[in-house]
């Protein structure tokens, strides 16, 4: 898509960001297991939304974490079952890496029956508490705002709370197939800035709580403005 342009080289998006949070219908599951063994079946027989309930949402809801396990599955063979070396490879698997629930479902499933059969009297063991897999039903909720250039976007961006981060930074590869969020893709197809977008998907959201990876990109966009008003400044003095 072409990018149009106004007066001073400033960018404006024929299509706006159209910002959005979403809001999650929980709920509470009757099916539970109590090994290692009912886990690995869990996770193969439970919904799609449940597997996005604990590991997307898990990250979102822990976001201010830095350091730990970062979904549910690992967190519960951990402290549930004291097993840790399970659940560093389960806590290993990067949610950035994976665009459809059934690529992620099928290696959580693969690390935890490669444990059992390795082994197997640990995988039959009774755990201290049992894991409950519950369901997240997202419904998307336009906000009362849109941005056509940088600065709008920029603007907006900053005073963007947590729902709203999670569904277009972490969520939104479910979304979209790829690996990637909703702003890079906006910034490289609207305004032509695809190095920028480039640079918001290496953030990392395992050492990064939301608020921070907001004040990141928040960062990256005033050096990007920065440059523009240089380059700007710099060409009304050639001319002159």
């Amino acid at each position: 898509m072409a990018v149009a342009k106004e007066e001073h080289a400033v960018a404006v998006a024929h299509e706006p960001f159209q910002f959005a949070t979403a809001s999650y219908l929980v709920r509470i599951g009757t099916h539970k297991c109590d090994t290692l063994v009912q886990l690995g079946k869990g996770i193969q027989n439970c919904s799609d939304s449940s597997i996005f309930y604990h590991t997307f949402q898990s990250l979102g809801r822990h976001h201010f974490l830095t350091e730990g396990f970062s979904n549910d599955f690992a967190q519960w063979v951990y402290t549930g079952c004291n097993r840790p070396m399970l659940a560093e490879r389960l806590a290993s698997l990067d949610i950035r890496d994976y665009v459809s629930l059934a690529e992620l479902r099928a290696d959580l499933r693969r690390l935890v029956s490669e444990y059992c059969a390795e082994y197997p009297g640990e995988a039959a063991q009774t755990a201290f508490e049992p894991f409950y897999f519950n369901e997240a039903i997202e419904e998307r909720v336009p906000l009362p705002r849109q941005a056509r250039t940088l600065l709008e976007f920029r603007d907006s961006l900053q005073h963007l709370g947590h729902g709203s981060m999670q569904y277009h930074f972490i969520n939104s590869r479910l979304r979209l197939h790829l690996t990637t969020n909703d702003f890079s893709v906006w910034l490289a197809k609207e305004l032509g800035l695809k190095e920028l977008g480039q640079r918001l998907d290496q953030i990392d959201m395992y050492t990064n709580s939301l608020d921070s990876a907001r004040d990141m990109i928040v960062q990256f966009l005033d050096k990007e403005l920065a440059s523009n008003d240089n380059a700007t400044t710099n060409s009304a003095a050639h001319r002159n």
